[in-house]
């Protein structure tokens, strides 16, 4: 069994797939182990880590994905014209491939006639079982973390209350938008950083855990808002209404700020719009804000995602692309250590090969295609009637 490991060649994109940690594990597995040269090095991993760990080191994707029968990548692969190499023709007929995709009903069907065994890491039911194996709360975690690092670096002032002979510094105000798996962590870095904390989320669940991280909720709440979570744990998309009446509430409130952090992601849309051009006027010169949600297009109306930019009144506005990428060092392992607890789940020692059971509700949530067709239900093409 080779299980092959790519560099990663979309833009911005700094993390790897395995680890040597991971590799060791594979191994042990009985599986062989190819990464391609430098595929470690943006995230601080050589060469020569991963062969002694007992990987072979290829020279390129080709040499790579030669007899593969497991492909690991972060991003979906390259096809024709996206870039230096076309990985996906690289790939073996038959080959599983594991990542975050990204998968379009186009890209599924692509995959299904190359003959590739396509994974959507993204698409993991959010159930207690699959906690470990759940790639978009481990890169979170670490975007919520990343997030404070880059205001605190942005903000010309500091987060804690600095008491010195020639005076005092206020603590940084500080408000978190969403407190899903990034918001909370952005909290208790925030709350670590001496910062004085406050933050939103629509869905009720969240209020009792901002304040457990000791911060303050502010929030507006009505009968919407009770059903305001998805049973996967996600925040549903609210009615305009709704939105309008949350920004009435917590204008006022980003006015006072020092620090925005904005976090809210709908699965599968446009991030909604929770800072306006006006909020943003409101906010007080060296403000920074941080909009982690700037790869869906943005939480602030005035966010440029991949950029750094400066408002004419002084607002700090931080959109950077891939968040996780950014600590591409802890991001990478917890994604490898995610990839490798779904393999060894579905682990067939017998036969030292991966047995994915189509009944399975995890396999159910992330396998695309199987076979040659198209198995997601939310990917498939609709069956005549």
């Amino acid at each position: 069994m080779r299980l092959a490991v790519l560099k990663e060649r979309r833009p911005a994109e700094t993390r790897v797939a395995a680890t040597p940690e991971t590799v060791k594990k594979f191994i042990a597995l009985g599986c062989t182990v190819a990464i391609e040269a430098g595929a470690g090095l943006p995230s601080g991993i050589p060469d020569a880590e991963y062969a002694a760990a007992g990987a072979e080191v290829a020279p390129d994707a080709a040499a790579t994905l030669n007899g593969a029968n497991i492909v690991l990548k972060i991003r979906a692969p390259l096809g024709t014209g996206e870039g230096p190499v076309d990985e996906l023709s690289l790939i073996p007929r038959g080959a599983l491939m594991l990542g975050q995709l990204q998968a379009s009903p186009e890209m599924a069907q692509t995959y299904a006639q190359l003959g590739i065994e396509a994974g959507a890491m993204e698409l993991l039911p959010r159930i207690t079982r699959a906690q470990s194996m759940d790639i978009l709360s481990s890169q979170a975690n670490l975007t919520g973390y990343r997030a404070v690092i880059e205001a605190a670096a942005a903000f010309d002032r500091g987060f804690p209350m600095l008491m010195t002979a020639a005076g005092t510094i206020s603590a940084a105000n500080v408000f978190v938008m969403g407190a899903g798996v990034a918001g909370l962590q952005a909290i208790a870095t925030a709350r670590r950083l001496g910062g004085r904390v406050s933050a939103t989320d629509v869905r009720p669940a969240a209020k009792e855990e901002i304040k457990s991280l000791g911060a303050a909720y502010v929030g507006y709440e009505s009968e919407e808002s009770k059903q305001a979570q998805t049973a996967g744990g996600y925040a549903k998309q609210l009615s305009a209404e709704f939105y309008a009446e949350q920004a009435k509430v917590v204008a006022a409130h980003i006015a006072k700020q020092d620090i925005v952090i904005t976090t809210a992601l709908v699965q599968g849309r446009k991030a909604p719009t929770l800072v306006t051009a006006e909020m943003v006027a409101s906010m007080k010169p060296g403000s920074v804000i941080v909009d982690i949600a700037s790869d869906a297009g943005g939480n602030v109306a005035l966010t440029q995602p991949g950029q750094f930019i400066t408002t004419d009144n002084g607002v700090k506005i931080i959109g950077f692309n891939n968040w996780p990428g950014r600590i591409a060092g802890a991001s990478s392992a917890l994604f490898a250590r995610n990839l490798l607890t779904f393999l060894t789940t579905f682990w067939d020692k017998e036969a030292k090969a991966p047995k994915l059971p189509p009944e399975d509700e995890i396999v159910k949530g992330v396998l695309l295609t199987h076979n040659g067709t198209v198995v997601h239900p939310s990917l498939a093409p609709a069956k005549a009637a």
